[in-house]
């Protein structure tokens, strides 16, 4: 008979496609370099199984799906980007090249249509359009986890296309245990625009008491693109802080505060998003703030009937367009509120029910605007239930459901005396199964039909009167089904899935409409594991149609990106003689014709294939120091990622990845 723990493994394998590591236990092992007690290397593995489990709800049937980065990956892209969180996932695609115009596509959804939280709180992800409303800094970040497609009922309101959770680290990331202060120091320097940053992290605790902080610099120049062109308007200036306090009881009540900022200013083209022209001239700077205030109680020890959780946030994001003559300020936020319990059942099952409040406003000020302050507001109340149970050995299953009733006030710029007012509900419900067919093989499939309400609009568009006429609520519908296989150091995993978003808001001149989008496609993945290395490839094919015809970036615009068949490989070995890990990796995109309306002029995208390279040095005598040199973009590839704007118009300024990075990190422990 095959033992109840190869069941249980061959579940938590579900969604390996997807997995940022997907690989059996006993030889997957992705490798850092940590010493061990004699201060020599020691191999630190991190199984992806055991990511998982860290989840408390890693089994459940609507994680089968799930991606999960890695501890490593956090690592490695804490003195970067978003796009090098997500490198190892072809299913999220990170287009812009810099972080203020930086937007995240996960299945080719545009993750304004993901319910999206930090630290428990949601995110208003509605910002001008030139710029990115995923301004997150991978350096604060201890999990990450993408729920693409099918969220479940406690995933807040707004999961039409699936959800995006992140956690900012706190004391425990940071000290080992028996410490009670400790720190952190980070300093990174890039060649291609002469990119230098600095972070520190000081974390202490004791009788209960926590204390975390958290800052961060990073300033430079202008970078070029594989052409050797001075790439305009990507200098950087950004400053990152955190704070965060907190008290644990004996009992394992948990009482959390966190505050954090990210604020990027720089000169940045008109058009932040878009590359070098003479019609998008270099004249604007960018201001932009992120704002961050989460407030959060839990009972670490809790189990039984009685297992409440409390989580108030508030989130703001906001951008200025200054000129010396005029100024245009967007801010976006959110105040936010859950309240649930989860009612532990015999065995592995749980019911996790609760109520929620989301109160989103968009609104514009400035010069531009005059004495007027435009603004939309959109808010949800929520009640909902989720039921992660297993059947049998072999068969997990989740489902649940929520209502919201939605009220929505639209801007009236002209000043008519009169504003646009509507109160919408609506039910959605999330079915998710995963069953272990065999010790090796899983099959996995999940359906949701999600009521997604009215949403706020771009700020930056308040500068005319706007007919509310063919506005509706919109609503998400998503499927997958797929399967999963490990034997020995190999998994493969693949899955097809669809989501489709009816209603979804559209603006044509004054007049506010609504079409249907939908994207569609499948996702494969393969990781194979040898004990000191690990080979991992990742592959997604997807397509956008709107109104059923597929379209081009334009006219997807906040809703999807045209992005055909994405490829990521990544290598990697431990050479443990030379105290260093040495790896690779591969991104690629194939030629994509997406064959939108003819009446738009629009061309076939170009594929390109880009490597970079990296190895990891552990010096023996510093046991508390790790250095890390990489070489991106290897040959020096002149090329946009498929996930930025505009590579489907012929001769189109799409905004160029960097060329040939040499760059370095040091960290220091202590």
């Amino acid at each position: 008979m095959t033992s109840l723990t190869a069941f249980s493994r061959s579940r938590l394998l579900c969604g390996t496609a997807l997995s940022i590591l997907a690989v059996a236990p006993a030889l997957a092992q992705e490798t850092s370099l940590v010493p061990d007690a004699d201060g020599a290397l020691d191999a630190y593995t991190l199984d992806p199984i055991e990511v998982r489990k860290q989840d408390p709800l890693g089994e459940a049937a609507d994680r089968a799906t799930s991606a999960y980065v890695s501890e490593s990956e956090l690592e490695r892209a804490s003195m970067g980007d978003l796009r090098d969180l997500f490198a190892g996932i072809a299913s999220v695609s990170v287009g812009g090249a810099i972080p203020v115009a930086q937007k995240i596509f996960v299945n080719g959804v545009d993750m304004l249509n993901l319910a999206v939280q930090v630290d428990g709180v949601s995110q208003n992800n509605r910002v001008f359009h030139h710029a990115s409303a995923n301004a997150f800094d991978p350096g604060l970040m201890q999990a990450v986890r993408v729920d693409p497609g099918v969220a479940p009922a406690d995933a807040g309101p707004g999961a039409v296309a699936g959800r995006v959770v992140m956690e900012t680290v706190d004391v425990d990331n940071i000290l080992q245990d028996g410490d009670n202060f400790g720190g952190q120091a980070r300093f990174s320097y890039a060649d291609n625009g002469d990119v230098a940053g600095g972070s520190l992290t000081l974390a202490g605790r004791s009788n209960g008491f926590e204390v975390l902080a958290n800052g961060k610099r990073v300033t430079g120049d202008n970078y070029e693109d594989g052409n050797g062109d001075i790439v305009l308007g990507t200098t950087s200036d950004m400053n990152v802080g955190l704070l965060k306090l907190a008290y644990q009881s004996d009992q394992g009540h948990r009482v959390e505060l966190s505050g954090q900022r990210l604020r990027d200013t720089a000169l940045r083209n008109r058009r932040a998003n878009f590359g070098n022209a003479p019609w998008n001239p270099l004249t604007n700077v960018y201001d932009t703030e992120r704002t961050i205030y989460s407030l959060r109680y839990e009972n670490v020890h809790g189990g039984g009937n009685w297992d409440p959780s409390v989580t108030l946030g508030y989130s703001e994001n906001e951008i200025g367009s200054l000129t010396p003559s005029d100024s245009a300020i967007g801010n976006t936020r959110s105040y936010s509120a859950t309240f649930q319990n989860r009612f532990h059942l015999s065995g592995n099952g749980t019911i996790t029910a609760g109520l929620d409040y989301l109160d989103q406003k968009s609104s514009a000020s400035g010069d531009f605007w005059g004495s007027n302050s435009p603004y939309e507001e959109s808010r949800t109340v929520g009640i909902f239930a989720q039921a992660r149970l297993e059947p049998t050995d072999r068969l997990n299953l989740s489902a649940g459901l929520r209502y919201d009733w939605n009220s929505f006030t639209g801007q009236d710029f002209a000043q008519t005396g009169s504003a646009f007012s509507d109160d919408s509900s609506g039910l959605s419900g999330n079915l998710s199964l995963s069953y272990a067919l065999t010790d090796t093989l899983s099959l996995r499939a999940g359906y949701s039909n999600v009521f997604g309400g009215y949403v706020v609009e771009d700020n930056f568009l308040f500068y005319q009167a706007w007919d509310y006429t063919g506005l509706q609520a919109r609503r998400g519908e998503n499927i997958v089904v797929g399967a999963d296989w490990n034997w020995g150091g190999l998994t493969l995993g693949g899955e097809v899935f669809r989501t489709k978003i009816e209603d979804t808001r559209g603006l044509a001149g004054p007049v506010v409409g609504s079409y249907d989008f939908e994207s569609r496609g499948y996702n494969l993945g393969a990781t194979y594991g040898w004990g000191s290395g690990l080979a991992r490839m990742t592959f997604s094919d997807s397509e956008n149609y709107v109104n059923g015809e597929k379209a081009s970036s334009f006219y997807v615009l906040d809703s999807g990106a045209p992005l055909g068949q994405v490829l990521s490989l990544q290598v990697q070995q431990e050479l443990a003689q030379l105290n260093m890990v040495v790896g690779g990796h591969l991104d690629a995109a194939f030629t994509y014709s997406h064959n939108a309306n003819e009446a738009d002029p629009v061309t076939k995208l170009e594929g390109y294939e880009v490597v970079n390279v990296f190895a990891e040095y552990h010096p023996p005598s510093l046991d508390n120091v790790v250095i890390r040199a990489s070489i991106d973009n290897l040959f020096d590839r002149a090329y946009a990622d498929r996930a930025t704007y505009g590579g489907d118009y012929p001769g189109f300024p799409t905004l160029n990845e960097p060329g040939r990075t040499f760059s370095m990190v040091a960290t220091v422990k202590f």
